[in-house]
């Protein structure tokens, strides 16, 4: 072929024969469904050839891991049937971080030299297109750095003679592979691409990935924050095997049951007071409950801050104080109601301390919701901290921190101020 000697990527495979389009599509929405183990059981059980038009369905990181997992015999039968960059490409991925941009990268296509000329780019172009989906040309010197993208448009309108150093775009952005696929929303905010190349710290081309593999991912990880607030795997499906479920769901469990041993001590530590004011037992599920709910909403606009970048703008004692001030101010508020209605109860069965137990009620209620919003804010930047996913099970040491201040605060000053 004309001009293949300039051209850096052309991908030479066994041609795969032609497949039902549904039936494809029908087994890459299944494998997506399904959790890896049952996944790579149906993969084993579906000939080669649809096995490896599934797998190019897949996001990158999925597919790479199906086929990593997969027999040493499925394993040569999909080499002999896909291009052998991309199963390349797969294996490089796997050695980028979980949840980074490498994880999702396709192999390089449409790459050609500098002095390349456009009817030789375009020859080359009308073979590749018939295999794979080409957006961009992308332009590398000898050392494989790309320094260039040209667009369809320009290249369709150039001169047959000009070479791709005239028609393309200089120093084009680029992604890193190792960068969090979240921190890369950030920066590809007002640059709507559809594919966006991927280089080394050397600028090297490793790899592409399309824009709509970076926004899948994104909604994957903001739907996976109600889950791991409660200790759900983000790995984790409707159509997931009960016991792998279970494997990771119970150890959450394990350790919500601690801690509410925790809070089950404190309410034991002050036994003697419920035994003597039995009308504090009816508020105790009261304040833990609202506590609870101004901690939550604190949480999650944190993780919402955090998820979107505002906290690297945003002074953390700053975010820490408007939290406070929130739980402080709706603290007393809901206090007030809730005041109210200890009074009533209290009154209803002649207490004698009904107008005094009304305002420890408010005291209590008001300081467990000022710790709620301080704490909402402070247990995901303190998993940050630790090198932890701040959504992973946030809300169950929360909910400790919530249940053990309300009903501490109501016992302790019961305790305090009547007996």
């Amino acid at each position: 072929m004309k001009g293949s000697d300039q051209a850096v990527s052309t991908l030479s495979a066994t041609p795969t024969p032609q497949l039902p389009v549904d039936s494809v599509r029908h087994l890459a929405d299944q494998l997506s469904a399904l959790d890896r183990h049952r996944a790579q059981a149906l993969l084993a059980e579906s000939s080669p050839e649809l096995s490896a038009s599934a797998l190019r369905l897949l996001r990158p990181d999925l597919a790479a891991t199906l086929f990593q997992r997969s027999s040493a015999l499925l394993q040569a039968q999909l080499r002999d049937t896909l291009p052998e960059s991309v199963t390349k490409q797969w294996l490089t991925n796997l050695s980028y971080p979980n949840e980074s941009v490498g994880r999702l990268m396709e192999a390089p296509v449409a790459v050609y030299r500098l002095n390349t000329t456009v009817a030789d780019a375009i020859e080359d172009l009308r073979e590749l297109v018939k295999r794979e989906f080409v957006t961009y040309v992308y332009v590398t010197d000898n050392t494989d750095a790309l320094i260039g993208v040209v667009v369809m448009r320009d290249l369709l309108f150039a001169r047959p003679e000009q070479t791709l150093r005239e028609v393309m775009l200089p120093e084009p952005f680029s992604l890193r592979p190792a960068t969090p696929v979240m921190s890369a929303m950030k920066e590809v905010l007002v640059r709507h691409f559809p594919v966006y190349p991927v280089t080394d710290d050397a600028g090297h081309l490793v790899g592409l990935v399309r824009g709509f593999r970076l926004f899948e991912a994104q909604a994957i990880e903001i739907s996976a924050q109600a889950g791991s607030m409660v200790g759900v795997e983000k790995g984790e499906r409707v159509s997931t095997h009960w016991l792998t479920s279970f494997r990771y769901r119970h150890p959450w469990l394990q350790l919500n049951l601690l801690t509410a041993f925790i809070a089950g001590a404190v309410v034991n530590f002050f036994q003697g007071t419920i035994d003597q004011i039995v009308v504090l037992a009816a508020f105790l599920p009261v304040l833990a409950g609202q506590s609870g709910n101004t901690g939550c909403q604190a949480l999650a606009v944190t993780l919402r801050g955090m998820t979107l970048g505002e906290l690297e703008t945003i002074s953390i004692v700053r975010v820490v104080g408007k939290e406070a001030l929130l739980g402080l101010a709706n603290g007393l508020l809901v206090g007030f109601s809730a005041a109210v209605g200890m009074y009533v109860l209290a009154s209803s069965e002649a207490n004698p301390n009904a107008l005094t137990l009304s305002a420890i009620v408010l005291f209590a209620m008001t300081g467990s919701c000022l710790i709620s919003g301080i704490s909402g804010t402070l247990v995901p930047l303190t998993l940050r901290k630790l090198g932890a996913d701040p959504a992973t099970a946030s809300s169950i040491f929360l909910t400790t921190a919530t249940d053990v201040c309300s009903m501490g605060l109501l016992l302790g000053l019961a305790t305090l101020v009547l007996l």
